[in-house]
C-alpha cells in the first residue's frame, strides 16, 4: 500500500556534508508525522530528528545545529540535511512516517530499508 524508499546515503569525510532524502509513495490520503532514526552497529535505533505536518521539529541533542530535518509535502518527501558529519554518525539511518491511506481508517506507521551512512577518513 505504502512504501518509504531511501536515498542519498553514502561516504563521507569528518565534517563533511551528506543528504539523505525519503519518498513516501502509494495509497496515501495524508502523511502526518515524519522522521528519521539511526542504527549504529551494536547498538539500539534511536530517533535522530522529526517533524510534523505543519513543520514543527525536534532533534536529538547530539546532532543539535548540525542536522536539519525538513519535507516537501506536495510530493511526500522527506529530508535529512547533515553537516559537520562526525565519524559517532556512522549507522544505518532509516526513514518513518504516520500515513492516512486511502480507504483506510487511521494512522499506519511505515518504515524505509534503510540507507547507510558512513563518516571516515
Amino acid at each position: 500500500q505504502v512504501q518509504l524508499v531511501e536515498s542519498g546515503g553514502g561516504l563521507a569525510q569528518p565534517g563533511g556534508s551528506l543528504r539523505v532524502s525519503c519518498a513516501a509513495t502509494g495509497a496515501i490520503f495524508r502523511v502526518n508525522a515524519m522522521g528519521w532514526y539511526r542504527q549504529a552497529a551494536g547498538k539500539q535505533r534511536e530517533l535522530v530528528a522529526s517533524i510534523t505536518s505543519g513543520g514543527v521539529t525536534t532533534y536529538t541533542d547530539s546532532v543539535k545545529g548540525r542536522f536539519t530535518i525538513s519535507r516537501d509535502n506536495a510530493n511526500n518527501t522527506l529530508y535529512l540535511q547533515m553537516n559537520s558529519l562526525r565519524p559517532e554518525d556512522t549507522a544505518v539511518y532509516y526513514c518513518n512516517a504516520d500515513v492516512l491511506v486511502v480507504g483506510v481508517r487511521g494512522n499506519y506507521n511505515y518504515w524505509g530499508q534503510g540507507t547507510q551512512v558512513t563518516v571516515s577518513s
